[in-house]
């Protein structure tokens, strides 16, 4: 365990070493921080940092920079993070309640994110399996087809078109599209099938077949797509910080591009807790040189998806925390009043 005062020698090495993009000596330690230290104090400190891998010296200079592990250990004793100017909390307030839909509310978190951070920002679709049904409409289109209109309490509708074997009258689109409400709404997906299975039983046997067409293709909808929907922005941002990444940004560009890679990151975030993974913590080659901070945001404190942000290991990461869970808490006011 280190000393609090090597403790606060690496906070100060680390947000140096953020601010300025240069690495830092003992002398501009001593000159920018109330250490309460000599100089050459600093400097066994720093040598003690160093010893055990928390900084390292890039060349030849008399300066140093936070390794993974020294970010690491700098996230895990945060004493919290940066909160929000009220014109901050203002403005992603006033940006996220223009939203008319599920497709603008995460369109406008990717860019909102994006900005605040200045990274970039990836956004998760809420995931069907931890929704519920907020409501099911059925529409004649013509005699013998239908639409199914599934809206959940995240705000996704899913639209499916269904052609019948038959015609099917209005009075009993009506009755089915009564009872089916009466049964699911309100209910959590993986709850709907056995609360649904009996209900061709009690339609007239001309209509039976038509309703569990109607049904299957419900249940089929229930179902998770197996490919989960991202949205991802700021991308550009990357550019600002080429000097770091070892070598070339195009293997975090490639890794940016496949959604696996950023399904599984974002997965790391607890329900509600904040993951960082910092650097060589990222199982990905590619996002070795990158940070990742992401949490889960939903309505009524249940995690629904994952957003979150990818930048270099030189990061401001008290001030990326904060904005993240911000935003998190927003979208997720905004999803349980829509």
């Amino acid at each position: 365990m280190l000393s609090e005062r090597r403790l606060e020698v690496l906070r100060a090495i680390v947000q140096d070493y953020v601010g300025t993009e240069e690495p830092v000596g003992s002398k501009a330690l001593t000159e920018r921080h109330r250490l309460g230290v000599s100089p050459a104090t600093v400097r066994n400190d720093m040598a003690v940092l160093e010893e055990e891998g928390y900084i390292a010296q890039p060349h030849t200079s008399a300066g140093r920079i936070p390794t993974d592990k020294g970010y690491r250990l700098f996230v895990d004793k945060l004493a919290g993070v940066k909160p929000l100017s009220t014109p901050e909390r203002r403005a992603i307030q006033n940006f996220l309640d223009g939203a008319v839909d599920l497709d603008d509310v995460v369109g406008r978190t990717v860019r909102l994110l994006a900005q605040l951070t200045r990274q970039v920002a990836v956004v998760q679709y809420p995931s069907l399996t931890r929704s519920t049904v907020r409501h099911v409409e059925l529409l004649s289109l013509a005699p013998a087809r239908l639409m199914l209109v599934l809206i959940t309490d995240t705000g996704r509708v899913e639209q499916r078109l269904i052609d019948c074997q038959a015609p099917f009258g209005e009075t009993s689109l009506a009755d089915l599209r009564a009872r089916l409400n009466s049964r699911v709404v309100g209910r959590r997906f993986t709850d709907v099938p056995p609360l649904v299975q009996d209900l061709p039983e009690s339609f007239d046997a001309e209509d039976r077949a038509t309703v569990s067409t109607v049904l299957a293709t419900l249940l089929e909808t229930l179902v998770e797509e197996a490919e989960e929907r991202l949205m991802i922005g700021g991308t550009a941002n990357l550019t600002r910080f080429g000097h770091d990444f070892p070598l070339t940004i195009r293997p975090v560009l490639e890794a940016l591009e496949e959604q696996v890679v950023l399904l599984k990151l974002l997965g790391e975030a607890s329900e509600s807790g904040m993951a960082v993974r910092i650097g060589h913590e990222n199982a990905y080659e590619g996002l070795n040189s990158t940070s990742v901070v992401s949490v889960g945001y939903g309505s009524g404190g249940e995690a629904v998806a994952k957003l979150g942000v990818v930048g270099p290991t030189r990061m401001d990461y008290p001030g990326t925390m904060g904005a993240v869970r911000a935003v998190a808490r927003y979208v997720g006011q905004i999803l349980a009043e829509s």
